[in-house]
């Protein structure tokens, strides 16, 4: 889930949320980039179309379902690794577990000797269920974060998720194809939420920078 990461509402963001120049210096630049709410977009729909897809084709291979579900958390674990240097460096630590278990897990998935349902099932559910956890605490922590709401739905999905996969029996590919599509549409719609609430707080923000009292005129 990419709900976890607090990126910051520093000077450097532009009204739209989109990244300033930090030429020079790559650390503030995967700040810049990891705060910005099109990023965060781009984290909700890295979710959102493999759901879609896995729906659209439910009859495909226990083979094609590990590769998109393997791609899917590459790809989200790229997106947490540069979304959690959006947070304070004593604050980045759980984006940075979150980056590290979706590619380990992403490696497992499209692993041939791993491709089974119980095998899966166990990787995937345990992603969700510890990102959701890691999502948790982190709206609990940054008492700061705007739309905490949105972000604690996102933690409170993620692990109804993971139990939900965890718990369950699945007995072929089709059923855990529909049931891992439905969770990551899921995910991605609220994470989508979670991205378009974010402009708006940085709208809001910016707005009040350029009009409050210590504005530049």
């Amino acid at each position: 889930m990419t709900a976890s990461r607090a990126p910051r509402t520093g000077p450097e963001h532009t009204p739209d949320g989109t990244v300033a120049d930090t030429a020079g210096d790559p650390e503030a630049l995967l700040a810049e980039l990891g705060g910005s709410w099109s990023w965060m977009l781009g984290s909700a729909l890295a979710t959102l179309v493999p759901g879609v897809l896995i729906l659209v084709w439910p009859d495909e291979t226990l083979h094609v379902l590990a590769v998109v579900i393997g791609l899917y958390l590459l790809v989200a674990g790229v997106f947490r690794f540069v979304a959690a240097f959006a947070r304070e460096p004593g604050e980045r630590l759980p984006g940075l577990l979150m980056a590290v278990l979706f590619v380990l897990a992403g490696v497992l998935c499209l692993r041939n000797p791993l491709q089974t349902i119980a095998a899966l099932s166990l990787i995937v559910g345990v992603v969700w269920l510890v990102t959701g956890m890691l999502t948790g605490y982190t709206a609990i922590a940054a008492s700061w974060l705007p739309h905490r709401g949105f972000v604690f739905g996102a933690a409170a999905l993620g692990i109804v998720a993971g139990i939900v996969v965890l718990a369950l029996p699945v007995e072929s590919a089709v059923a855990l194809t529909r049931l891992l599509g439905l969770w990551l549409v899921l995910l991605g719609v609220v994470e989508v939420g979670v991205a378009f609430a974010w402009r708006a707080a940085l709208r809001r923000a910016r707005g009040g920078l350029r009009t409050g009292p210590a504005a530049p005129v």
